[in-house]
């Protein structure tokens, strides 16, 4: 028999974890984000960049979840990172580089805060902000695109991020 909102018996768990969000300014992916991270149980979102609005165009997609997850509105997502690092989490980017690790591939600290990165709809994380991080991962491709949405990305990289953690 197939369950509704209301008769599922997942267990509800706030993970360890904030992703930083680099000038992610399309209001559906912001929405969506919130939505992901509610169903992974990130601990916050923080949006940075300048033309951010939380309004009316993110609800569709969010299903109220912005009322429920933690959330901040910052300029600089460096600065963001530089203060996540100095506190001691693991800064992890979601990018492709020539260095970048395959997202199954890295291990995540179990005991420690993660701060999960990721960039603008067209131009990624940036370079000074990779150059900040303890890993960069990507996900690996099978297709002929090189990438993919980026609320996709980083539902994919929470499911691996969290599978790992929840492993004894």
């Amino acid at each position: 028999m197939q369950l509704d909102h209301y008769s599922t018996n997942f267990k509800k768990h706030t993970f360890p974890i904030t992703v930083v969000c680099e000038n992610v300014t399309n209001a559906p992916n912001i929405g969506s984000l919130f939505r992901t991270a509610d169903a992974f149980g990130v601990e916050q979102l923080i949006f940075c960049g300048e033309n951010i609005s939380l309004g009316r165009k993110i609800t569709k997609t969010s299903r109220a979840t912005e009322k429920s997850v933690k959330h901040d509105l910052r300029t600089d997502a460096l600065e963001v990172v530089s203060e996540l690092k100095n506190k001691g989490y693991f800064i992890v980017a979601l990018e492709i580089t020539t260095e970048s690790t395959a997202l199954i591939d890295c291990k995540f600290p179990k005991n420690t805060s993660i701060a999960l990165v990721i960039g603008d709809e067209n131009f990624g994380v940036s370079e000074a902000i990779l150059n900040h991080c303890d890993a960069v991962v990507h996900i690996d491709m099978f297709g002929q695109n090189s990438s993919m949405n980026v609320v996709q990305a980083t539902s994919v990289s929470l499911y691996e991020i969290t599978k790992q953690l929840q492993l004894n």
